[in-house]
């Protein structure tokens, strides 16, 4: 009597010996009973499923948008990661519309995402290198330069570039910098600290009239390394012109050729480009550098504006140098995050 009580309870709860194969055909049946049966769930959808092919072509494509109308190809690669954000927008109302043809079509936008930046979305940091860099935009009109040259030093880098430098700010700077760093020279509106000595310093022209892009050998343990720094032109979006880039483009271009006729093997950029890695004005820099967030960092590493970081525009840049790790540092009293980054010299 006991027996048939058992089993009679274990029929009511249809789930005494039930297999999870089981139980997740039940899940499937009911999310799709309410669409099994209905013609409609192949005509429904259609504008989505056209908003969801656009979407993938752009990502796709990116590179082929033209430049010739206010810069629409470099504005669309400056924040094209967030086209991302698309995706789980399209795929909610396919459901909501309850379109097939919709979820079939969102699958393509989110390959393509994948496929451009998955391989941000896992942590590359490794634990070697034997030298820290830092960069950081402090703003010209940043409140409290003691305290953000303090937090820059606090990352523990070894060599520390500052960009957007107001003259009458600049002994503000040093003094707070000079007991981690016995070494540094400024030029123009940019400036380079290091606990290891520099040589050969000098400006660097990128086509602007007035110095903002410096260069300096830095004679670490592990040997000598070519440092750059720059603060490219700033880029605007104006409704009647667009994205206006063109000083910022022809820099890049001027940058690019300095670092390509570097004598020396090992070579790091350090500064605020105005620009990110996708955004192929510029290319005469990228296509010859690696960047270390790309490759050794933990997700996008946006660093401005620095109250809800929506792009990677300051970036540290290396060519015969192994990135190991990439990151940004807390906010200071500037509109931009300062990044850092650790390398190796004696891999290379």
């Amino acid at each position: 009597m006991a027996q048939q009580a058992y089993v009679t309870e274990k029929d009511e709860g249809g789930s005494g010996d039930e297999r999870p194969g089981s139980r997740l055909r039940r899940l499937a049946a009911r999310l799709t009973g309410p669409w099994r049966g209905d013609p409609r769930i192949w005509r429904r959808g259609l504008v989505l499923a056209a908003v969801a092919g656009v979407l993938a072509l752009v990502m796709l494509v990116h590179s082929r948008i033209p430049n010739r109308i206010g810069n629409l190809g470099s504005l669309t690669e400056t924040f094209l990661p967030w086209c991302g954000l698309l995706v789980p927008v399209l795929l909610g109302l396919a459901l909501l519309r309850r379109s097939a043809t919709a979820l079939i079509a969102v699958v393509l936008p989110a390959v393509v995402w994948l496929n451009l930046f998955g391989g941000l979305l896992t942590d590359k940091t490794a634990g070697g290198g034997d030298l820290t860099v830092a960069t950081h935009n402090v703003n010209a009109d940043n409140p409290d330069p003691s305290g953000t040259a303090r937090a820059v030093a606090a990352s523990g880098a070894d060599v520390v570039a500052l960009e957007e430098l107001k003259a009458s700010a600049v002994p503000t700077y040093t003094q707070a910098l000079a007991s981690a760093y016995r070494y540094h020279s400024v030029q123009g509106t940019v400036g380079l600290w290091s606990k290891y000595p520099l040589g050969d310093v000098r400006a660097v022209d990128i086509k602007l009239g007035w110095t903002r892009a410096m260069r300096a050998t830095v004679t670490t343990p592990a040997g000598p390394v070519a440092v750059y720094v720059a603060h490219l032109p700033s880029v605007r979006v104006k409704i009647e012109a667009g994205f206006t880039a063109r000083q910022r483009d022809k820099s890049a271009d001027a940058l690019g050729e300095a670092i390509a006729h570097e004598t020396l093997t090992r070579v790091i950029l350090l500064g605020d480009l105005n620009g990110t890695m996708n955004d192929r004005s510029l290319n005469a820099v990228t296509s010859q550098m690696r960047s270390t967030q790309g490759a050794a960092g933990n997700g996008f590493g946006f660093s401005w504006p620095a109250s809800f970081p929506m792009a990677r525009i300051d970036q540290i840049m290396v060519k015969g140098i192994e990135p190991e790790s990439s990151w940004t540092l807390p906010e200071t009293g500037s509109d931009h995050l300062p990044v850092a980054a650790r390398v190796s010299v004696t891999t290379s």
